[in-house]
């Protein structure tokens, strides 16, 4: 059974820095391309990033420079560094397959707020 466990979030000021886990329980996750979604208060869930199984990237254009997906094959976690948060980044973060093809965990809140 496919499970994501996100955590790391919290409240945090405009300019600060916060760094998502996701302990995924799949098969083959040394194989697969992770992603990090976001669905912020009223609207859709969107892509905020994806980690190919080797060293290849992707972000969504409003977090380039500012945030920093990784993985860790031998744990099965993937990582998200957000640094420089704006208020806009306000929202609740899960990740999944880019295609999301497997049921949503619970997420992690990120408020970004003075």
């Amino acid at each position: 059974q496919v499970q994501f466990v996100e955590s790391g979030g919290g409240l945090v000021q405009p300019g600060g820095s916060l760094r998502l886990s996701c302990e995924v329980s799949i098969s083959h996750f040394n194989i697969r391309t992770m992603a990090w979604f976001r669905q912020a208060p009223g609207k859709e869930r969107e892509f905020v990033a994806e980690a190919m199984p080797q060293i290849s990237t992707n972000y969504r254009d409003s977090v380039k420079g500012r945030f920093t997906i990784s993985r860790d094959n031998a744990k099965n976690m993937v990582y998200l560094q957000m640094n420089d948060l704006k208020p806009e980044d306000t929202g609740v973060y899960y990740c999944n397959s880019p295609a999301q093809t497997f049921p949503w965990g619970q997420g992690t809140q990120v408020i970004v707020s003075s």
